[in-house]
């Protein structure tokens, strides 16, 4: 797939969500995962991150929100059950993005609401734990930007392969535009007259 995501959580109070997390975000190829005003406990979270998540992916703890620091080009996606946010299959995943969950029995502070480019929101009748949510958030993004066979119209897996990945052309940059002089400034280059060749 193009691009990349992290995802973090938002004053989480469970390590062991956390950690769970930080396990499906390493699974699915997660390039850097973070807390927002959270404490993780490491020792204990890792009971859950049974694949040692941070010793293969960049780990931020943010103490506040005002703290937060994503990559320039990152939208950030907050994912939290209300009626204005966008359903998860019906919204199209950005390339270079960053999930953010609430807390257990909580939500995303109105603050981190303000922050989120798009709000997405699981379909669901009531809210569901925050380590499944972002689970089922995560392999979305993989079903709908990974390159799979398509589904069959009968019950039961493909019936055609995977197409092969086509590479494109190589693409050849002349050098004609380093092929001109350098801008000297006026004057810069003018001869030396003879007086001054004798002061040098």
């Amino acid at each position: 797939m193009r691009g990349y995501f992290g995802i973090g959580v938002e004053r989480i109070s469970k390590p062991m969500n956390a950690g769970a997390i930080f396990r499906t975000a390493h699974a699915f190829g997660g390039s850097f995962v973070f807390t927002v005003n959270a404490t993780y406990q490491r020792r204990v979270g890792s009971l859950a991150d049974t694949s040692s998540a941070l010793s293969h992916m960049p780990f931020f703890s943010f103490p506040t929100l005002t703290d937060m620091r994503l990559p320039e080009d990152c939208r950030l996606v907050g994912v939290e059950l209300t009626d204005d946010a966008i359903d998860l299959p019906s919204f199209r995943h950005p390339s270079r993005c960053a999930y953010i969950l609430g807390p257990e029995r909580h939500s995303l502070s109105p603050q981190m609401i303000d922050k989120c480019e798009f709000v997405i929101k699981i379909p669901t009748s009531f809210c569901i734990n925050v380590s499944v949510a972002a689970a089922i958030v995560l392999y979305d993004r993989a079903l709908s930007m990974g390159r799979f066979a398509e589904r069959p119209v009968r019950a039961g897996g493909p019936v055609a392969e995977r197409p092969e990945h086509r590479h494109g052309s190589p693409i050849f940059r002349g050098l004609d535009p380093f092929r001109d002089p350098p801008p000297l400034g006026e004057g810069f280059d003018a001869p030396i007259s003879g007086e001054e060749e004798n002061d040098v």
